[in-house]
């Protein structure tokens, strides 16, 4: 892999690598990296992987190779603003709802505050980062009281504090450094929308892949709440003498009002009271920016004025722009309303239908991509992955000569294969016996499977489910028919604190969506039996994945094929994929959807997974389990080791 990142980046090929756990891609890419001759930019989805690489294999590899000649071993890691405490804030105040900076933090949050207050204080002190990741243990309210948004910011210029600007500094240093290291969104904001965001860099290589399109699209989608309106509104009284604040409270009230009067769903045909909605507040927004007063109000020997005043009309901005957006209509785009929830009512949403025409025009046609995971290859290709990134499967230089010219985008593929020897170590069962599921979620066949192959290992599940609904279904009907088993549900408590449990009690099993499908790293005994209810296709009224099946069949593709099985064998690989860690782990992955079997795609997808041996015999699979399970070391008890 190392040599095959190396020629592209001297050759100009794009370049997809899937490399599986633990063959040690990061070195793989870094290495060249670091040898390369300009700047190189390593984008990740997670923060795990982020932290992987910034405080384990780039700390190794420089002192390996840090003082050869010729190779420049700086490196640097960069995010968005609102991912630094900004110390403007924590040091003049916050404004509320009319715009006011207040000093001191009230209600049940306050102390919480005033600790990521004092904890940016001791990082500017000592030269610390002033990074979220390193902040203490907060909440996303929390954190907004300590940091501001790009629309926010004052502006190292204008900002009393910008020489000590945590987030300038980070800028300052990946400006000076030769690998900068960041996140696929703010890759999107710099290459895709245009916002210079990164240093100027040469190549740019994607952890962590499979991720990057659904990463984009977040990055491009905007919500539009009343409730931001309203806040709007309120903020800009105080620094608005005219009328304008007011109409824009009332085109907040109009959007309210015309939200409400909607279903859920994907929007085609615009009603007219939300258009009008829409058309008044972008409207009333822009008018109540022209009402703001001009110049720096007094400049920032003002400073608590200026902030407010900036991050008053940028909440403004954010409305204008949002509004704008959604009155445009745009065939690229996507509207819809949310069904609500959690505390957060219904509101609109705009996202693009595709990402990859931009992928291609703004990013790989200017810089050379190598794109890398554990899963790219899907209906055993690298074609449906390599699409949505933008390339053509016509242009992939492995198939055959591909002429080169300005609108040709050369690329190739290549499976450094895997460590683990799955036939050996894995088997992949396939419930064919089980009637398809339905749409009233489990019913008792499912159940009696579930609790008979979680009876086999004794615990020690993993279960990957469709729904919360589902999930904490199968996780009462364990606990009621196997008290002697511990029985964890997400929603329990805290995804860390479940994965604890999980791994200090091997007589656990642990049921929940679609965090656990590619969020969970848990080898050894602890996991031998991974269950899955469904195919994870997308839900059929899912906004965006639906327009975009639409428009692939309007296209003239397979919408279908090309949309809902390629995200479900991606799912699925990544499900599948938590079995199977080390070189040393055994398991069963079950897949209780008979259509995996018996459906004509299920080829397609059984073709993205490991290749497992495979059987659709229950009792040789109960017996497979319960065979490791008997071999699995007894556990130590907390009292016999004390």
């Amino acid at each position: 892999m190392a040599e095959a990142v190396a020629a592209a980046m001297v050759d100009g090929t794009h370049l997809l690598v899937q490399a599986g756990t633990g063959t040690g891609k990061s070195l793989a890419y870094l290495v060249p990296s670091l040898l390369h001759d300009r700047r190189v930019v390593v984008a990740t989805a997670t923060l795990a992987l982020q932290h992987q690489l910034v405080e384990r294999d780039l700390p190794r590899l420089v002192d390996a190779v840090g003082d050869l000649p010729g190779v420049d071993a700086s490196y640097a890691v960069l995010k968005g603003r609102s991912n630094y405490a900004c110390l403007h804030r924590i040091r003049a105040g916050v404004p509320d709802d009319q715009g006011t900076l207040v000093d001191v933090p009230v209600g049940p949050m306050a102390s919480k505050v005033i600790e990521l207050r004092a904890w940016a204080e001791e990082e500017s002190e000592a030269g610390g980062s002033g990074e979220r990741d390193n902040a203490p243990r907060h909440t996303d309210r929390e954190w907004r009281q300590v940091s501001v948004n790009h629309r926010e910011c004052l502006g190292a210029a204008k900002c009393p504090f910008g020489q000590e600007c945590f987030a300038e500094l980070a800028r300052e240093k990946a400006q000076r450094s030769h690998l900068v290291v960041t996140n696929h969104s703010l890759l999107a904001i710099d290459a895709i929308e245009g916002v210079p965001m990164i240093p100027d860099y040469d190549v740019v290589v994607v952890d962590e892949a499979h991720e990057l399109v659904s990463r984009i699209t977040q990055a491009a989608t905007d919500e539009l709440f009343a409730a931001d309106v309203d806040r709007a509104a309120k903020r800009s009284q105080r620094h608005v003498e005219g009328h304008e604040a007011d109409d824009l409270a009332d085109a907040g009230d109009a959007l309210r009002a015309a939200i409400n009067d909607l279903h859920p769903g994907r929007i085609d045909v615009v009603p007219d009271a939300l258009s009008e909605a829409l058309v008044a507040v972008r409207a009333s927004a822009r008018a109540c920016l022209s009402a703001y007063p001009k110049g720096d109000s007094g400049g920032a020997a003002q400073g608590d004025g200026d902030a407010g005043l900036n991050q008053a009309k940028g909440a403004v901005q954010e409305v204008f722009a949002t509004a704008e957006r959604m009155t445009a209509h745009s065939e690229g785009d996507v509207l819809w309303v949310t069904e609500g929830g959690d505390n957060r009512p219904p509101h609109l949403c705009v996202a693009p239908l595709q990402v990859w025409g931009p992928m291609r025009d703004k990013l790989l046609t200017d810089k050379l991509a190598v794109f890398t995971s554990a899963t790219l290859k899907l209906g055993g290709d690298f074609n449906a992955v390599a699409s949505s990134f933008g390339l053509k499967a016509a242009e992939n230089v492995d198939s055959g000569p591909v002429e080169r010219g300005d609108d040709v985008l050369p690329w190739r593929g290549l499976d450094v294969g895997s460590p683990f020897d799955y036939a050996q170590q894995a088997i992949l069962y396939v419930a064919r016996h089980l009637p398809p599921p339905g749409r009233d979620g489990l019913g008792q066949a499912q159940l009696d499977e579930i609790v008979e192959l979680v009876d086999a290992c004794e615990g020690r599940a993993l279960g990957l489910f469709s729904s919360r609904r589902a999930a904490e279904t199968a996780a009462e009907a364990v606990r009621e028919r196997l008290p002697h088993l511990t029985t964890l549900a997400q929603g329990d408590a805290q995804l860390p604190e479940l994965a604890r449990q999980f791994v200090d009690d091997p007589h656990t099993a642990l049921f929940g969506t679609l965090s656990l499908w590619q969020g969970l790293d848990v080898p050894g005994d602890t996991c031998q039996l991974v269950l899955i209810d469904r195919i994870p296709f997308p839900r059929p009224d899912d906004p965006l994945m639906s327009a975009r099946q639409r428009a692939a069949d309007k296209a003239g593709g397979n919408g279908f094929m090309q949309v809902a099985a390629t995200h479900a064998a991606l799912l699925l690989a990544q499900g599948t994929g938590r079995l199977i860690r080390t070189t040393t782990d055994r398991g069963v992955v079950a897949v209780l959807d008979p259509r995996l079997a018996t459906a004509r795609y299920g080829a397609f997808l059984k073709a993205s997974l490991a290749p497992m041996w495979a059987t659709s015999d229950p009792a040789v699979v109960r017996k497979a389990l319960a065979r490791l399970a008997a071999a699995a070391p007894s556990p130590i008890k907390q009292s016999d080791a004390r």
